[in-house]
């Protein structure tokens, strides 16, 4: 199973080029795309999900290329959870759930064995009878999920699936993403780091329409090593001159005065000592660099 991407270009009417010549391929488990709102993500997975056409390059999935005649096959290997999602408000949990598997032919008793486990799985079960204007954004997001898994895709694509749950929540669902990408690939997009170190071995960094980053969570980390340090400063005005020169990334205050975190190629100017760098850090050492 493979996805790929060669020389993949998004330009909108207006002239903004939204994707820059990427090439990007994976194949099965879970693979990150992690950058800022407006760095691209969710025009590139537009593209994966067929939803838009690339301006240039070339897409396929399994030797499939995005062509309009493999539209429709493609379509059925693909769950896709997008960032804005529009259910039916008047419709209860289940009875929504029930009308997407239709839309998908699965039959019927496989459609409810299927809902009970994913509604079992993101805690859902008990509001299953509840109508979907009724719900949190956090629930909506898990029932959006659920209608993308639920005709069991060999490709999901998930844009943001964690936004709206509470720590235990977002636990529960990486741990399902990661259950589901066994034997079927799974593109991750999300601004929230920790997401992704906890799912997958692959990522992809996006700016502003292209990669800074395309690679292994390893290789990354190791381009973060020597960048990060750790210093006590006296007070926050001390601190904003320190950021006048370096990047700071966290501030915490402590009876010392103010603990600060700081990237830097180079040792910055004050009693500092390296630190052990996490995700985050490799992220922002290559985002700033």
């Amino acid at each position: 199973m493979k996805v790929a991407l060669k020389d993949v270009s998004v330009e909108y009417k207006n002239g903004v080029q939204a994707v820059k010549h990427v090439n990007l391929e994976f194949g099965e488990g879970i693979y990150g795309l992690l950058g800022e709102n407006g760095a691209g993500k969710t025009t590139l997975m537009r593209v994966l999900t067929t939803l838009i056409k690339p301006s240039g390059g070339e897409v396929s999935m399994n030797n499939i290329c995005y062509k309009e005649k493999n539209y429709e096959l493609l379509q059925k290997k693909i769950g896709y959870l997008p960032q804005e999602l529009n259910l039916y408000p008047n419709l209860s949990v289940r009875e929504c759930l029930e009308y997407m598997g239709g839309l998908c032919d699965i039959p019927r008793e496989e459609c409810r064995k299927r809902i009970d486990e994913y509604l079992a799985r993101t805690s859902l079960a008990e509001h299953q009878k509840k109508k979907l204007r009724q719900l949190s954004g956090g629930m909506k997001r898990r029932v959006g999920l659920i209608q993308a898994l639920l005709h069991e895709p060999e490709f999901l694509i998930v844009d943001e699936p964690t936004t709206g749950l509470d720590p235990e929540e977002r636990i529960r669902i990486r741990n399902l993403l990661v259950d589901f990408s066994k034997n079927r690939m799974v593109l991750f997009s999300t601004h929230v780091v920790e997401d992704l170190a906890a799912t997958c071995s692959s990522l992809a960094i996006m700016k502003k329409g292209s990669f800074l980053y395309n690679g292994t969570v390893k290789e990354l980390m190791k381009k973060a090593e020597g960048h990060v340090w750790v210093g006590i400063v006296k007070d926050e005005q001390e601190a904003r001159e320190l950021e006048k020169h370096y990047h700071i990334s966290t501030k915490l205050y402590v009876e010392e005065g103010l603990k600060v975190r700081i990237i830097s190629a180079d040792k910055p100017m004050l009693a500092c000592k390296t630190a052990e760098a996490t995700l985050e850090d490799a992220y922002m050492v290559v985002s700033i660099d």
